[in-house]
């Protein structure tokens, strides 16, 4: 079996803090929900009610520039290596063809 490609890894670990961030940021909110149920006062439940919306969406969206960055990452290298994979296909292509050229030449010059 072929190793992964480092492509393939990079969105892995991206997958695995993607998923780690947003249960940190889950806890936040659950945490902060629990700081409104025990207010005293309605202010005081909206104000941790409104931290705890601010705090999920913080964190949603880290996850998601995080995962945004990790998908560019992994699809520049992949683009990378299809790119030196092609080069390196028609570096020996044109080396193939040098050396059937000369064969040629030489069949033509002994008639």
């Amino acid at each position: 079996m072929p190793s992964p490609s480092l492509d393939t890894i990079i969105r892995a670990l991206a997958k695995q803090q993607h998923k780690s961030l947003m249960a940190a940021a889950k806890a936040g909110h659950d945490r902060t929900l629990a700081l409104a149920a025990k207010a005293k006062d309605a202010a005081g439940k909206q104000r941790f009610k409104a931290m705890a919306k601010h705090a999920m969406d913080e964190g949603t969206a880290a996850a998601n520039r995080l995962r945004i960055s990790a998908d560019n990452a992994a699809d520049s290298y992949a683009r990378a290596m299809r790119r030196l994979a092609d080069e390196a296909a028609s570096e020996e292509a044109k080396a193939k063809a040098k050396k059937a050229k000369p064969a040629k030449k030489a069949v033509a010059k002994k008639a």
